[in-house]
C-alpha cells in the first residue's frame, strides 16, 4: 500500500505514535479490497485506517483500552468504519480473518506501564510474536498469513526458533542507525 499521509491521524496520550516503524508496516503491506484484516495492537489506528482505505474489511484491537478510542477517533476523522474492540490478543475477537497484521512489541525490555507494553517484548523481545501465532491458526482462513515488524535487536536465535516451523517471506526492509527493522509475511501450516 501507498502510506497516504492526507489521511488524518492524531496521537493521543497514553498510545503508541505513529512512527518508522508503523509507516514502513503500511508501505510493506498489500491488501485487496473486501480483504478480511484483523490489527492486533492497533495503537493510533494508522494501519487498520490505510487497510480500510484500500478497501480491505477491518477489526482491529487493542489491549489498551486509550488506543480503543484513540482508533475510533482517527477513524471516524476519515470518514471510515472500523470494527474496534479492546482485546488482550484473540480474546475478544470472533471469525476468520485473510490477514491478521501487527506491528508487534519487539524491543527486548521488561516493561510493565500501559504505554511501555507498546514496546515491550519481554526479555528476548520475540513474547508477543510467539503469542500471536500460537492463536493465529483459529483465527486465519486456510492460507492466511500473519504480517509482523520485527527487529534486529531481537534475540535472533529465539526467533528464528519461533519462525522454523512456518513459511516466512521479507516483504520489506529500513535500517535505522540502532537497528533493522523488517516486515514479515508468516503463513501458518
Amino acid at each position: 500500500m501507498l502510506y497516504d499521509p492526507s489521511l488524518v491521524i492524531e496521537d493521543c496520550p497514553e498510545v503508541y505514535r505513529v512512527d518508522e516503524d508503523s509507516i514502513l508496516l503500511i508501505r510493506s503491506l498489500d491488501v485487496r479490497p473486501g480483504e478480511r484484516v484483523l490489527e492486533v495492537g492497533c495503537g493510533s489506528g494508522v494501519v487498520s485506517i490505510h487497510c480500510t482505505h484500500a478497501g480491505a474489511e477491518v477489526t482491529a484491537v487493542d489491549i489498551n483500552p486509550y488506543a480503543v478510542e484513540c482508533t475510533r477517533r482517527n477513524a471516524s476523522r476519515n470518514g471510515l468504519e472500523i470494527d474496534v474492540r479492546q482485546s488482550d490478543m484473540y480474546c475478544n475477537v470472533t471469525g476468520c480473518f485473510d490477514t491478521i497484521v501487527f506491528n508487534l512489541p519487539y524491543l527486548p525490555v521488561e516493561e510493565e506501564g500501559l504505554l511501555e507494553k507498546a514496546w515491550s517484548g519481554g526479555g528476548t523481545g520475540v513474547q508477543p510474536l510467539e503469542r500471536l501465532l500460537e492463536g493465529a491458526g483459529d483465527r486465519l482462513v486456510p492460507g492466511g498469513r500473519v504480517v509482523v515488524v520485527v527487529s534486529s535487536l531481537m534475540t535472533a536465535e529465539e526467533l528464528n526458533g519461533i519462525l522454523s516451523d512456518h513459511s516466512v517471506r521479507i516483504m520489506g526492509e529500513l535500517s535505522l542507525f540502532f537497528e533493522v527493522l523488517r516486515v514479515l509475511e508468516i503463513v501458518i501450516p
